[in-house]
């Protein structure tokens, strides 16, 4: 059978994929932080047909520090509450981390998202690496590999516990009985992990819905917890192999891309910015530079494996431009992409059912995720 038309998400984060994207912006330097330009960008990607943003973030500042870029961001959890109030029918995905930060507030952060959304909120999950944000946090460092998947994957267990420990018909709101909520509707998760542990309930109803969208790259966390595995690599060929792996419902390919301008070819734009700091490679990205056409016909060779796309623009002022002039209309023209469609949530636009609590409308407990899936 073949596989739905693709969804694309873009990252928006800052000015770029490249260190040095700020040098190119059709911005001042002062404007990059303002809520105009972020509303501008996540109006074009909408206009544009993008089922989906994502918004980078870590606690430690973007860049090097040595003056060469920005190094300053907005928190990408209040970029995503103003881009969905800003929008309608784009889905809106911050990523976050809970290597240090405290699970249930993460939990409570998307689930008043997906409110505000009206259903469209995803989270890509995030994991911080750099000692630095350890101090950040006033928390002890947590060192290993398999210290960093165990603080990732228990932090995600959590948050979905969390998101369910409220049943969908736990608000009752009756005047007669003059009942806000049937408590016997809400549940403690009763989580007990290696380094610390969570009672509950939450304190947010729950998601519209039901879980916001969780994006993960592969292999970072078990693939029954994630719903789009981010895959990539160096080679078509190999994002293939990867996203045939995955085992989460879906698949979106992460790809950089550089594209021709009328002024400027890729080639170009790019050793324009190399002359300030290099653009390096990323094994878990696929990296595509030139014509638009280009980029169409590598997105119809990956349609029959992957279900979606998840692109990073060398300059976002710049490449968005294109994709939306003569990428994206091209994709929709071959029935190659879909856009989303007003009034449904990003599970809808995704093809993902809407997930029941684990917990019994009785109040027993059913299987972790793991576990049924």
């Amino acid at each position: 059978m073949p596989r739905p038309a693709l969804r694309l998400a873009v990252e928006i984060d800052g000015d770029g994929a490249h260190p040095a994207a700020w040098r190119r912006a059709a911005h001042s330097p002062g404007e990059l932080l303002s809520p105009r330009r972020l509303a501008r960008v996540a109006a074009v990607a909408e206009n544009a047909g993008f089922t989906l943003v994502t918004l980078e973030d870590s606690i430690l500042p973007p860049g090097s520090g040595d003056g060469s870029g920005p190094v300053g961001r907005i928190g990408s959890v209040e970029r995503a509450a103003f881009v969905a109030a800003s929008t309608s029918v784009l889905g809106v995905a911050p990523v976050l981390a809970t290597t240090y930060a405290e699970p249930f507030h993460v939990s409570s952060q998307l689930a008043s998202l997906d409110h505000v959304s009206a259903g469209r909120a995803g989270w890509v999950v995030g994991v911080e690496e750099d000692p630095g944000a350890a101090r950040a946090w006033g928390r002890p460092v947590v060192e290993g590999a398999d210290a960093l998947a165990r603080e990732t994957h228990d932090g995600l267990r959590v948050v979905r516990d969390l998101w369910d420990s409220w049943e969908d018909d736990a608000v009752i709101r009756s005047v007669a009985t003059s009942r806000y909520l049937d408590r016997s509707r809400l549940h403690a998760i009763d989580f007990a992990g290696e380094t610390y542990s969570v009672k509950g309930p939450s304190i947010v109803p729950r998601p519209p819905q039901g879980r916001p969208v969780v994006l993960a790259r592969r292999g970072l966390v078990p693939a029954g917890l994630a719903d789009v595995a981010l895959v990539g690599g160096a080679t078509p060929a190999l994002v293939r192999e990867t996203a045939a792996s995955s085992g989460a419902p879906l698949a979106f390919a992460e790809i950089e891309v550089a594209l021709d301008t009328p002024r400027e070819t890729a080639r170009e734009r790019t050793a324009d910015l190399e002359r300030y700091a290099p653009w390096g490679e990323r094994p878990d990205r696929l990296r595509y530079s030139g014509p638009a056409d280009g980029l169409v016909s590598l997105l119809a060779e990956l349609a029959g494996h992957v279900d979606g796309v998840r692109l990073h623009p060398l300059v976002l002022d710049e490449d968005l431009a294109v994709l939306s002039r003569l990428v994206l209309p091209g994709l929709f023209a071959g029935r190659l992409a879909a856009r989303p469609l007003p009034g449904t949530t990003l599970r809808t636009s995704l093809g993902l059912p809407r997930p029941l609590s684990r917990f019994t409308t009785d109040g027993a407990a059913v299987p972790a995720p793991e576990e049924i899936r």
